[in-house]
């Protein structure tokens, strides 16, 4: 299946000399989420506002179905929804007015059940003759989204979409994007709530400094970079570790009741069978085990501070 989003070699220097994107190679497939994520001044929303066509590149080219973002523009912008990070509507609008105009930028002919889907997807029907500045910021946010699915976009770019919002609109947002996607639309989202990518993300994408430093399916990604801790509840508090056991790098903690062994989930074998029996062998016995997994927010931590 060809990509719905291509881009290949993109670059973006500023008159400043800030190398913003540098680069960069990614494609997107029809119908996936994928989470885009990077610390502050990584190049996220550079990237996404020259797919979108507000960022003119320095080199590089982009594809939208198959559509050039420069020889036909048109075309490849139609493709497009964006949702931006900062609250840019009119504020004397009315909802229903600033949602319907949206579709017509792209001349399409007017669809009030379209619109009236929308709205009440993102519980706005009963704010639709309510002025913008009447509206909560969440409300907001909500009209933004509305916006960018006027003209049934087929790709759908979300930039830092549940900055500051409250857990409800962050959970309508979810459950809103999942149906887009069971619908086809793709969705490419911006996030510092890592949890969202983890929620939410068919693929992780991290860049850092203008550079894609990795792409990974997210169930794989965890599964490489992923470390799992097994923790061991002592019987009895222990002062320091035997010199037999340096070999594991365990870790004391809570004042020597607990053993904490970190292992790497590549690996063929743990080291935890030889782990157990050493611990027997130095008499040092547990009354219960327990382990856990790092979350996507520690791999991207790892992964940051890695490649810095």
């Amino acid at each position: 299946m060809s990509p719905i989003v291509s881009i290949e070699n993109l670059s973006k220097v500023y008159a400043s000399g800030l190398h913003a994107l540098q680069d960069v190679n990614l494609t997107i497939s029809k119908g996936e989420i994928f989470a885009l994520l990077g610390p502050n001044g990584a190049g996220k929303s550079t990237l996404i506002n020259t797919v979108c066509g507000i960022v003119t590149p320095s080199s590089g080219r982009i594809r939208v179905a198959g559509h050039d973002h420069l020889t036909d523009y048109r075309a490849a912008r139609r493709m497009i929804g964006l949702v931006p990070q900062e609250l840019t509507t009119d504020a004397f609008e009315k909802v229903w007015d600033t949602v319907s105009f949206s579709r017509g930028l792209f001349g399409l002919r007017k669809d009030p059940g379209h619109i009236e889907r929308i709205l009440k997807d993102l519980s706005l029907y009963e704010k639709r003759d309510n002025r913008i500045m009447q509206l909560s910021g969440g409300m907001k946010r909500r009209v933004l989204i509305a916006k960018a699915l006027a003209h049934e976009p087929q790709v759908l770019f979300l930039d830092e979409p549940t900055a500051g919002v409250d857990v409800e609109l962050r959970q309508d947002m979810w459950r809103l994007v999942r149906r887009l996607r069971d619908q086809g639309v793709t969705v490419i989202l911006t996030t510092h709530y890592i949890e969202e990518a983890e929620e939410m993300a068919d693929r992780v994408g991290v860049i850092r400094k203008g550079r894609i430093i990795l792409v990974e399916d997210k169930v794989e990604l965890m599964r490489k970079l992923g470390k799992k801790q097994l923790t061991l509840h002592l019987n009895e508090p222990i002062t320091a570790l035997p010199d037999s056991l340096a070999d594991f790098g365990l870790q004391l903690a809570s004042g020597g009741r607990t053993l904490i062994y970190t292992y790497d989930t590549k690996r063929e074998r743990t080291g935890i069978t030889g782990l157990l029996t050493d611990l027997a062998a130095a008499g040092i016995g547990f009354t219960d085990l327990d382990t856990s997994q790092s979350s996507l927010e520690e791999i991207f931590v790892d992964l940051v501070r890695e490649r810095a």
